[in-house]
């Protein structure tokens, strides 16, 4: 049931871009390429076999399979490269790898010994190129979320247009005549826009309510334009069936010239969402995506496609000399006139909810490329409880309306978007074909020779649709490459100042000796309190404490080194999400937090995140001396905290307003958690309390215990770096332009995740020069 509910969901945002597709393929393709009755057969035998190809075969029964833990799309192939390959060039400490390559057994050490692995992980230049891909795939489908809702929803307007012609016709006054002719100059691009707008404001609703909404239209739209294709091929040339024979594409081939090659491209719009039905599996589920593709949405495309071919086949055999007209939709006028009416309204609806597949898939490919530190910080917020990958991205919607705005009100010509849409459609899908080339060869471990013949043959066809898309570079595609251009150098500016800043962290580090050692001489003063220190490094001191340290020689009672860590998966259990550690000896009450999530995982946003980390401690002393999963780092003992002990928590938050009174006072002492009073919520307070089923804890475990608890009560201060980056002399011009785009959206961009709920009086924020 569940999955039934999925599949009806995924109707209204997964397949409204397949869906709404023949309003604008035929329409894209110049009046004068359509040559005779023939054209029509051989251009809809393309339209067959790439929808069958790539969508069926390609997508549904293979790349569907390569999911990461339920998320699709080229940063999830990437993220299983990542794991299973050793490519990622993501800063990623070893410590953290370590424990992470413990938990998941032999497997995949036996998978490391194998030839293609080890040739791979030897050639650091091809970890480069699986980045580039990747970035590049991306890039794609955030270009494809801005053109796409542009040619959609200009493609339903230009109907109203024609309904609005056909009125003239009826009239025979001057005067309407003369209103009726401005309202079709005026009305398809401001109609357009007003649903563009409409569209875009609906998102923060989420996927699940959106879906429920459109489902019901789009499926209305499919049985219509079911009806309208079987009349159109038993009206006007039944024989339409025999052109899915590939002799057809033959003769396409035979009589081609360079002006039928360009509009060859215009075909690769029929696939227009299959990419985006990969990247949207985390919005639903892969079976869900899959029955309802195979079972409605491919046998509907195949009939209106085909009903289309079969009027434009009638509408040349005649020779109609309407046909000629270079306003002439194909669909519009192959729909019988008593119901034209309705396809306009159907339309409209129809090709504003087409938008939402990739709009949906850009919101998910973008979570990805943020966790992993290769786009700008930006809010992410969560729309169902239930379904993690469900998200919505304020400031990228916006932004993609904005553009896709300008698009619709700059160029408001459907055949020179088409140009530029259909190119990203067949570049996206290319870098898919080589990515997963390299999935089954390493991660399914198959053999060579068949991730060859998957290239090879699924490469070779998206290359010949890559060829025809080129040669209309000046008539639209020029566009693509503008807001390429824009989006990959931000994507690779921002993963490369944010790798440059871990790694000057990483050389400038000092060790934990400097700070704890009496012999040093710089004489540090320990204040009452604890002291949380955000650092992207997992090992010794960062920079910008030790600046700290070395002008301002005091810190806290308690010393909490936090790092945060990205694993190349989707989410990471509480069970195995925090490595707490000790630095030096018992008696230096200083500490290592290492918190580890996946690129769908916002544990940082959440508001009791210093509890967790206080409650994590608290276990680690517990469990310090005897346990088992214990890890040997540079500075100690690491364990992984989260999970049920027997005996019970040894720091139990108790959430309350004011004081009140327990029977077990003598033996609880309750902190507080929160001293912000600004923010207005609910004091929360953590109380230690004696396991009640397990023997006496020992003194020194006690005795820590109740110092971390003093401490807690004393006050909380939270020590972050701020950065400020200057190039190295002598740096090139590449490298000055990346770090000057880096340091633009650092400044611009939205605060560290971490500095969302921090209060303010209690932030030390620590300049520090970054010389890169």
């Amino acid at each position: 049931m569940h999955t039934i509910l999925l599949s009806f969901q995924s109707i209204g945002v997964v397949y409204g871009r397949l869906s709404t597709a023949p309003l604008y393929v035929f329409g894209s393709i110049p009046q004068n390429d359509f040559i005779s009755d023939e054209s029509a057969y051989e251009y809809f035998s393309f339209i067959f076999w790439t929808l069958t190809v790539l969508s069926l075969v390609k997508y549904t029964f293979i790349v569907l399979k390569a999911d990461n833990d339920g998320e699709g799309g080229t940063f999830a192939l990437y993220s299983l490269l990542c794991k299973h390959a050793k490519v990622g060039l993501l800063p990623n400490d070893k410590t953290s790898d370590d424990v992470t390559n413990s938990e998941t057994g032999s497997p995949s050490r036996t998978k490391a010994e194998s030839r293609a692995r080890r040739a791979i992980a030897k050639h650091k230049s091809s970890h480069y190129l699986m980045l580039f891909l990747a970035l590049f795939g991306s890039c794609m489908i955030i270009c494809d979320a801005v053109l796409t809702p542009a040619i959609s929803v200009l493609s339903a307007a230009s109907g109203l247009r024609r309904s609005l012609t056909d009125i003239k016709y009826s009239s025979s006054r001057e005067t309407e005549d003369s209103i009726l002719k401005d309202l079709r100059k005026y009305v398809p691009v401001p109609t357009a826009c007003a649903i563009l707008v409409c569209l875009f404001t609906l998102q923060q609703y989420g996927s699940h309510r959106i879906g429920s909404i459109f489902a019901p239209v789009v499926i209305l739209w499919l049985l219509f334009i079911t009806g309208v294709g079987i009349y159109n091929i038993f009206h006007y040339d039944p024989h339409i069936v025999f052109a899915i024979s590939p002799k057809y594409m033959y003769k396409f081939f035979q009589s081609t010239s360079w002006r039928s090659w360009r509009s060859f491209g215009s075909i690769t719009l029929c696939v227009a969402g299959s990419e985006a039905m990969f990247a949207d599996i985390g919005h639903f589920s892969m079976k869900s995506i899959k029955m309802t593709f195979i079972c409605l949405i491919y046998p509907v495309l195949i009939l209106s496609y085909a009903g289309q071919a079969a009027f434009i086949s009638h509408a040349l055999s005649i020779k109609d000399s309407s046909f000629a007209i270079d306003d002439y939709n194909h669909f519009y006028r192959s729909v019988p006139d008593h119901i034209h009416y309705v396809f306009t309204i159907l339309s409209l609806l129809a090709s504003a909810i087409g938008s939402q597949a990739t709009i949906t898939a850009c919101f998910s490919i973008v979570n990805q490329c943020l966790a992993l530190g290769c786009f700008p910080r930006v809010k992410v917020i969560h729309t169902s409880d239930k379904i993690h990958g469900q998200v919505y991205i304020p400031d990228l919607n916006w932004m993609i309306m904005i553009l896709s705005l300008g698009i619709t009100i700059g160029f408001h010509d459907i055949v020179r978007i088409g140009n530029a849409s259909g190119m990203a459609i067949v570049s996206g899908m290319l870098v898919t074909t080589c990515l997963m080339s390299l999935v089954i060869a390493l991660y399914w471990e198959k053999s060579l020779l068949l991730s060859t013949c998957f290239l090879v043959f699924f490469g070779s066809i998206e290359a010949v649709y890559l060829s025809s898309n080129l040669l209309n570079f000046h008539k639209g595609a020029w566009y693509l490459a503008v807001l390429l251009a824009l989006s990959l150098t931000t994507m690779v500016a921002w993963h490369y100042g944010t790798l440059k800043k871990y790694q000057f962290d990483i050389e400038n580090k000092v060790s934990m000796e400097w700070l704890t050692d009496p012999s040093s001489g710089l004489r540090v003063s320990r204040v009452p309190g604890i002291g949380f220190v955000y650092t992207d490094i997992v090992t010794g001191i960062p920079a910008f404490f030790s600046h700290f340290i070395t002008n301002v020689p005091a810190f806290h009672q308690v010393l909490i080194f936090v790092s945060f860590k990205s694993l190349p998966e989707p989410f990471v259990s509480p069970t195995k999400r925090y490595l707490i550690g000790r630095v030096g000896n018992r008696d230096n009450k200083i500490y290592r937090c290492i918190v580890r999530y996946g690129y769908h995982d916002h544990i940082r946003d959440s508001d009791d995140f210093e509890e967790q980390i206080i409650r994590s401690i608290g276990e680690f002393i517990s469990l310090e001396e005897h346990d088992a999963e214990s890890l040997m780092s540079t500075e100690g003992k690491m364990i992984i905290v989260g999970k049920q002990l027997p005996e019970g928590d040894a720091l139990i938050p108790l959430h309350y307003t004011g004081a009140t009174s327990s029977p077990c006072a003598s033996t609880q002492t309750n902190i507080n958690t929160t001293e912000d009073t600004k923010l207005k919520r609910k004091r929360k307070k953590v109380r230690f309390m004696l396991p009640a089923n397990s023997p006496k804890m020992r003194s020194s475990v006690r005795e820590e215990l109740n110092e971390l608890v003093d401490a807690r009560e004393s006050g909380t201060a939270y020590f972050l770096g701020q950065s400020h980056i200057a190039v190295r002399n002598g740096s090139n011009f590449i490298k000055r332009f990346l770090i000057m785009v880096y340091v633009f959206f650092d400044k611009n961009c939205r605060e560290p995740h971490v500095a969302l709920n921090i209060p303010h009086a209690a932030l030390v924020e620590v300049g520090m020069v970054y010389i890169i």
